[in-house]
C-alpha cells in the first residue's frame, strides 16, 4: 500500500498547515515521517487508533522547540502538548481526546511508559522512536523497506541526524534545568559547554531533609 494514504484528509488537518508555517521545513518532513511510521507500526500491531488524534499528536510534537517558548521553563514536550490541546479545543474536540494528545506529546521523549497507555500516545512514541532512534528500523513486520522509502521520498531527510539535533540543543539550551531527569541532559552535554547535567542522588543528599 502508499503509506500516505494513512495521512488523514479531515478538518483536523489543518495541522498540516499550522506547523509548515510556523516550524519550518525540517520539523514538518520530520513530524510527519513520525505520523506516518506510527501509523504503520499501529497497523502492523492491529491497534485500533484514532487516525486524527494520531496525527495532530505527530504534528504537534516537537512544536516546543521554537523561539517562542525558549522563555517558557517548561520541557519542550509541554509546550507543544499545550499547543496541541489549543488548536484541538479551537475545532470543538472533547477533553479525552485532548488528554490522549496532551499526554502523547508530553511523553514523547520517555521511554519505557507510552507504549503501555492509549494506542495514539504510544505510536506517537513509536513513531519517534523509529525516526529519530531507528529503533524497529530493521523489522519489516513493522515497516516494510518499500513503505520506508516511499515515506522518505515523500519527506526527505537531508543530514537529519545532524540537524535534529541542533533543533533540540537550539530549543532547550535557553532552559536547561528542562533536562533534569530526561534525555535533553545528553544533548546539552554534547552541545553546549560547561553544561552540568542535575544528578538525581545529589539531589536527594542534599534535600532540606535532616535524614
Amino acid at each position: 500500500m502508499n503509506p500516505l494514504t494513512l495521512i488523514p484528509d479531515t478538518s483536523l488537518a489543518a495541522a498540516t498547515e499550522l506547523v509548515r508555517d510556523t516550524a519550518g521545513e525540517l520539523i514538518y518532513h520530520h513530524s510527519r515521517r513520525v505520523h506516518l511510521f506510527g501509523a504503520l507500526q499501529g497497523r502492523a500491531r492491529g491497534l485500533a487508533y484514532d487516525p486524527e488524534l494520531l496525527y495532530v499528536g505527530a504534528m504537534f510534537h516537537d512544536l516546543g522547540l521554537g523561539a517562542e517558548h525558549h522563555a517558557s521553563g517548561r520541557r519542550f514536550e509541554v509546550d507543544g502538548a499545550e499547543e496541541a490541546a489549543a488548536f484541538l479545543r479551537s475545532h470543538g474536540v472533547g477533553e479525552d481526546a485532548v488528554r490522549r494528545v496532551w499526554t502523547a506529546i508530553a511523553l514523547h521523549t520517555t521511554p519505557g511508559v507510552p507504549e503501555f497507555m492509549e494506542p495514539e500516545i504510544a505510536l506517537v512514541t513509536a513513531g519517534v522512536e523509529y525516526d529519530v532512534l531507528g529503533i524497529g528500523y530493521d523489522d519489516p513486520a513493522l515497516v516494510t523497506p518499500e513503505e520506508r522509502a516511499a515515506v522518505v521520498a515523500a519527506h526527505p531527510r537531508p543530514d537529519f541526524k545532524n540537524r535534529i539535533l541542533a533543533a533540540f540543543a537550539e530549543g532547550i539550551a535557553p532552559k536547561p534545568e528542562t533536562s533534569f531527569g530526561n534525555v535533553k541532559a545528553d544533548v546539552l552535554r554534547h552541545f553546549v559547554p560547561g553544561f552540568e547535567p542535575g544528578d538525581f542522588v545529589t539531589v536527594i543528599r542534599t534535600s532540606a531533609w535532616p535524614s
